[in-house]
């Protein structure tokens, strides 16, 4: 089965395939389980409504990501521009959400109590705030480039979209509960930007690849790719925990150490799927010998789990 690339305006035009709409958006309730759990963990302490809408955000932006880095993968995928420019938009409205929470909390009133005034001070006197801003003119920039290379495609770079993607994504730990310690912003950043590199990939690739031909060259690539990710996302977030729980009693005795163990027994079930697939998906995939429908069941699989984990991860980032 031969692969067609290259698709004008609208990016690659490949055979007709079954549209993987329906089973990615069950990433979304995934997510939200994952919040949920992390908020059983933390009783009698209250739901971070923050964390609903940065589960939002942090997914839909790694999405984007990976859409961005698709042809890094393989230059026989081409980036689907219009769709990063719609995903890059509500990225946008999400990103928002989380600086309206976040001024809540820094004010210390109900988020439908913050008033205007309020709100911009913290916008433009707090470090907070001005990050958010940083990160809002970061992700508007990449949904402008996404629209523009797809009006026209001659016009834009690709990589100059990736990278205002990939800071976007790293601005917000940066200047997270890491940031106190020492290198703990470099890490913070660096786990963030390797684990939203892991899905944001893997969704990519279920949203664009359409035939078993090009799962059997884009699979192999991603999952060289995804080897090195984990080992920095398990090492990264080894070491963050380690730092900020101070010993191993809080990760019992705490609500913080408690969602921190549950994403570590998540990422490790996510470690034990990804040897499984490299035994049997990844080679029957490259020799051709699985359809594209199987495929992409596999990719939604791995996917919802990972969601599940960045459900933990979102909680774990606005817990005290």
């Amino acid at each position: 089965m031969s692969d067609v690339k290259t698709g004008g305006r609208g990016g690659a035009r490949r055979a007709p395939g079954r549209m993987p709409w329906p089973a990615l958006l069950l990433a979304f309730p995934a997510g939200l389980l994952g919040v949920a759990l992390a908020w059983v963990l933390i009783l009698p302490g209250p739901l971070p409504g923050e964390a609903v809408v940065r589960v939002v955000a942090d997914g839909v932006g790694a999405t984007a990501l990976g859409l961005a880095a698709l042809p890094k993968v393989t230059p026989r995928l081409t980036t689907p521009w219009r769709l990063l420019a719609v995903l890059a938009g509500i990225w946008a409205v999400a990103e928002f959400a989380v600086l309206i929470f976040e001024a809540a909390e820094v004010v210390g009133v109900p988020v439908r109590e913050l008033g205007a005034e309020e709100f911009a001070t913290y916008l433009v006197e707090v470090s907070g705030g001005q990050i958010g801003i940083a990160i809002l003119v970061g992700v508007v920039t990449v949904a402008c480039g996404a629209a523009l290379a797809f009006r026209r495609p001659g016009s834009a770079s690709a990589d100059l979209v990736l990278v205002f993607a990939a800071v976007a994504l790293a601005l917000r730990p940066i200047t997270g509960h890491m940031s106190q310690q020492a290198f703990g912003s470099v890490l913070a950043a660096v786990h963030a930007l390797a684990a939203g590199a892991w899905l944001g990939l893997l969704i990519a690739l279920a949203l664009v690849v359409r035939t078993r031909g090009e799962w059997a060259v884009a699979l192999p690539r991603y999952s060289a790719v995804a080897l090195p990710l984990v080992a920095i996302v398990a090492v990264t977030g080894l070491l963050n925990g380690l730092i900020r729980v101070g010993g191993i009693a809080p990760f019992v005795s705490t609500g913080y150490g408690r969602i921190l163990l549950a994403k570590t027994v998540v990422l490790l079930g996510l470690l034990a799927l990804g040897w499984w697939w490299r035994r049997s998906w990844v080679p029957k995939a490259a020799d051709h010998r699985m359809d594209a429908d199987e495929s992409l069941r596999r990719a939604v699989a791995e996917v919802i789990v990972m969601a599940l984990a960045f459900g933990l991860a979102a909680t774990l980032a606005v817990t005290a």
